[in-house]
């Protein structure tokens, strides 16, 4: 793909993965360019997102992430805090935080996932005020369901490492295979 294709898809939106019955409702900071660009989410190379997955036992194989409506059949699905693609979350202001923050609410609300897992504890913090969340289980629920603050998963995010994220994604996994 072409510097001038991925400035192209700069503020396209990309849709959600969703269905019926979600266990577990993943939820990105925004779409970055290169998931603008095809369409599919988490699809910059160096993301670790479907490795994470596979290693933490919620996907049988890595998916690629043009497979990425397999989930569903997983019980899976991919939304995002903020809509708006850009190429780096620091484009994106507290105030377009905050506003995701209150349409994830109403989406979730409606889609009645049992977990919302936030890839991003500072996007969390952020969108749902609360400026003392930690990675895990949050007290805070969004009608029955549970919410769970993960680490990103950019390449960026160098201090987790895949073992060390598929091992709290696998945390979570349990968790979810727990209650029901």
């Amino acid at each position: 793909m072409t510097p001038a294709e991925l400035e192209a898809a700069r503020d396209r939106l990309v849709p959600d993965v969703v269905g019926d019955g979600l266990r577990v409702l993943f939820c990105g900071i925004n779409p970055g360019l290169m998931t603008a660009a095809t369409g599919h989410h988490f699809a910059r190379p160096g993301n670790r997102f479907w490795p994470t997955l596979h290693a933490s036992g919620f996907t049988p194989r890595q998916l690629h992430p043009s497979e990425q409506t397999e989930l569903v059949r997983y019980g899976l699905g991919i939304t995002n805090v903020v809509a708006r693609a850009s190429a780096r979350a620091d484009e994106l202001s507290d105030e377009e935080y905050r506003e995701g923050g209150r349409i994830l609410e109403e989406k979730v609300l409606r889609l009645r996932p049992r977990w919302l897992a936030v890839a991003g504890v500072t996007a969390y913090r952020v969108a749902f005020g609360d400026k003392k969340a930690k990675i895990g289980p949050q007290t805070r629920t969004i009608g029955n369901t549970r919410i769970w603050a993960l680490p990103n998963p950019s390449g960026l995010n160098a201090h987790w490492t895949l073992a060390t994220m598929a091992e709290e994604y696998g945390r979570l996994r349990a968790a979810a295979e727990a209650d029901g």
